[in-house]
């Protein structure tokens, strides 16, 4: 792992989906049950592995185009929701949170650090996958989904919303990410990226611009601001 950079921060920002959240596996995983039971083969991984950090309607659009290159015809007005409820259906049985998330949220709450998550999701998502894993409650009033902005990273518009609803300069923003769309729109707005491990590495361009992290808990060695302050 890297070293922590020498420059004091303000605030964090995470993705909800693989940072907080190991939901990429049994989204995938719902994905293709929403598929199979529309009978279409979805046998490319990457067709998923394409779709990582997307929203839902890139999804939809990969199954109209699934749908047409295998003549199933039209899909059904309530894809949408059919496809969702597959991916919920796979996050009951299998979901669980990603290394040191509970433990980082408790200490930087302690530490009167500033942090919101900031995803491409809708709300009504992420209300899903942080309620099956005990971490509502404390994020409930700290959630900014693109859906409801009109923008979606890769484009930086929506960090740099969220780094202004925290009363920060992005400069001083940590993104915690785990994908290529999400790293785009950090480095964009100016901020340092932290990347949670993943099956689908970052392209090349990327790798030397970004922080890995295995354990979120990692995150307590950096310099924070508000830390700073009341040891000082």
């Amino acid at each position: 792992m890297q070293s922590p950079p020498e420059q004091t921060f303000d605030a964090i920002i995470f993705d909800c989906d693989g940072t907080l959240v190991d939901s990429e596996p049994p989204g995938f995983a719902g994905i293709i049950d929403a598929a199979q039971a529309l009978g279409l083969a979805m046998d490319r991984p990457d067709d998923l592995m394409a779709l990582k950090g997307r929203s839902m309607i890139q999804v939809v659009e990969l199954f109209e185009a699934l749908a047409q290159a295998q003549g199933r015809g039209p899909l059904p007005a309530d894809i949408e929701e059919r496809i969702r409820a597959a991916m919920r259906a796979r996050f009951e049985r299998e979901l669980q949170l990603m290394p040191g998330a509970r433990e980082l949220l408790t200490w930087l709450d302690e530490q009167h650090i500033p942090w919101v998550i900031a995803s491409n999701g809708p709300r009504s998502k992420m209300h899903t996958t942080l309620g099956l894993t005990g971490l509502l409650a404390r994020c409930e009033h700290r959630l900014i989904s693109a859906v409801e902005l009109g923008v979606y990273k890769p484009d930086p518009q929506l960090l740099l919303h969220a780094a202004q609803q925290l009363g920060v300069d992005p400069t001083r923003c940590v993104m915690v990410e785990d994908s290529a769309p999400g790293v785009r729109a950090a480095l964009g707005a100016g901020m340092t990226v932290c990347v949670m491990g993943s099956e689908d590495p970052l392209p090349d361009d990327l790798l030397p611009q970004v922080h890995p992290l295995t354990d979120l808990q990692a995150l307590k060695a950096w310099r924070w601001a508000k830390l700073e302050a009341a040891q000082g």
